[in-house]
């Protein structure tokens, strides 16, 4: 086969500032997928994309070569479909309690999830804290769930832009994750190829996010919302704050309790908060802006579907969690009140902990991770614990309390903390 061009002569058009025709772009997508562009080939070009940018146009045509790599799905055929993608924090548990609220609702939602990386969490990684529960289906699989419990939480299979594949790798080991042209088209090639009728973003900004600065983050969710749109997905964007981490948990088997508790009817307040509001988004865009979602976390119907989803998966709603062998609780040394709470330090002390993994191949302590029992704006005594840590092996406290090392910063007694920002930040429609 005579290829249509030469990897060298594209990777100079994008380094030179040079905007690639869709011809270009066809072609390296798939010839990177078929083996002919080299992983150095392609680790030349990411980075001179991460260089000089892509215009909107380009990456368009780029994630739609991504999408025509691999099959689609096209869950619509169930009725009213909505799907929510985040890009990833600390305590993020949302999606446990938020894919059953809006499935109470008879809107179908097809929760295609990964693994956690470094200090963020991974979905599926909580959701294998559960004994029994599996995270690979088949998609026959996983239109049945769809169809007799209304929502489903599961991997991504490997037919779905498997060109996203190869490059999410590449990328992680060439400095060129944060490239918003190639995070855009990573995350919608996967969603668009899923074939959902709608899609909620959960953009998040601060110290424990993907994107840090909140500028940067803007621009991600505008420019994920016009890549769904223009493909005919209905899509919004929340971003929403992570300089704290959201609840009370970090760390996969507290998560789940967590979530069990909002589920009931409880739960922290920053939890509920954002789970509604990304419930009513996902909602109004299937089509029922007048869902009284709170009616539904307090009324049972939304734990009623979380424990058919689970067992729906082989997991057992009843069954114990994992529970730390070991436990260190950390103590106020003096009366204040706390100032703020670093994110990612309380992610890093949870990674150490064994929570998360350095390589996807690692395992995870499904046990392990950290308690908290306050947050910013929280009067607290000398003595009085602030953090407990869980882990299976001793060991690993000392290297976790490292990581903690000025993540809390206190106010003294009666002064007034600096006030917050709220969790939802802005809507991107």
């Amino acid at each position: 086969m005579v290829e249509r061009f030469d990897a060298v002569d594209v990777i100079r058009t994008k380094r030179d500032g040079g905007v690639l025709s869709d011809d270009q772009i066809d072609w390296v997508v798939d010839a990177y997928t078929r083996g002919v562009v080299a992983d150095e080939q392609m680790s030349a070009l990411a980075m001179a994309i991460f260089l000089q940018g892509m215009g909107r146009d380009e990456i368009v045509r780029w994630t739609n070569a991504m999408i025509a790599s691999g099959e689609r799905l096209d869950f619509t055929v169930l009725g009213a479909t909505a799907d929510k993608h985040s890009t990833g924090g600390v305590g993020d548990k949302i999606t446990l309690p938020l894919v059953p609220l809006v499935a109470a609702f008879g809107v179908r939602v097809p929760q295609l999830s990964g693994r956690g990386l470094g200090h963020t969490g991974g979905t599926l990684d909580k959701m294998e804290s559960i004994p029994g529960w599996r995270a690979f289906l088949s998609n026959d699989e996983m239109m049945t769930i769809l169809r007799d419990v209304g929502g489903v939480i599961c991997a991504a299979g490997s037919g779905l832009a498997p060109a996203d594949k190869k490059l999410y790798a590449l990328r992680d080991t060439t400095a060129t994750v944060e490239a918003i042209p190639l995070i855009a088209s990573s995350i919608m090639s996967k969603k668009i190829a899923e074939g959902t009728g709608a899609l909620v973003l959960d953009v998040k900004t601060g110290a424990g996010a993907f994107m840090r600065d909140e500028a940067k983050a803007r621009e991600l969710a505008r420019t994920m919302v016009d890549l769904g749109n223009d493909a005919g997905l209905t899509t919004v964007a929340l971003l929403t704050d992570m300089s704290t981490p959201l609840g009370l948990t970090v760390g996969n088997a507290l998560e789940v309790r967590e979530a069990v508790e909002v589920l009931a009817g409880g739960g922290p307040a920053d939890v509920v908060e954002l789970t509604l509001a990304l419930a009513r988004e996902m909602l109004a865009a299937a089509g029922q802006p007048d869902a009284d979602v709170e009616a539904a976390l307090t009324d049972g119907r939304a734990m009623d579907v979380w424990r058919r989803m689970v067992a729906a998966q082989g997991g057992d709603p009843d069954a114990a969690l994992p529970v730390a062998e070991h436990t260190e609780v950390v103590t106020a040394e003096r009366d204040g009140v706390m100032e703020s709470m670093d994110a990612m330090g309380i992610a890093v002390a949870a990674w150490r902990l064994g929570a998360g993994r350095a390589r996807k191949e690692d395992p995870v302590d499904f046990a392990a991770g950290v308690e908290l029992h306050a947050k910013p704006g929280d009067a607290v005594r000398a003595g009085q614990p602030v953090l407990t840590l869980h882990a299976s092996d001793p060991a690993k406290f000392e290297r976790a309390h490292e990581s903690l090392e000025g993540a809390i910063t206190w106010a003294a007694e009666g002064t007034e903390p600096s006030p917050r920002r709220p969790i939802v930040i802005d809507r991107i429609a």
